[in-house]
């Protein structure tokens, strides 16, 4: 059974107004189904789209974390790959 979010969560998952969700379902960019006076948004369809609303605050905090990560555990990590 699919999963669908309100506008008001697809707000929060993307880090956006809720009139910008609106604005971006009208335009195409997210696919949203009307059902009575409201719009969803299907769960995989959001989850697709959302790397692309990543600020470069949070994609520079992601980088941080894995160059952390390789820095401290590289050689456990490289071990696992060869098995």
């Amino acid at each position: 059974m699919e999963k669908y979010l309100s506008t008001g969560e697809a707000a929060r998952i993307l880090g956006i107004s809720r009139i910008a969700v609106f604005k971006k379902i009208k335009s195409g960019k997210i696919k949203g189904k009307k059902i009575g006076r409201n719009f969803v948004i299907a769960e995989k369809d959001l989850l697709g789209i959302s790397i692309n609303f990543l600020t470069s605050q949070k994609k520079a905090e992601i980088d941080k974390a894995v160059d952390r990560t390789i820095k401290e555990y590289g050689e456990t990590l490289k071990l696992l790959g060869q098995e």
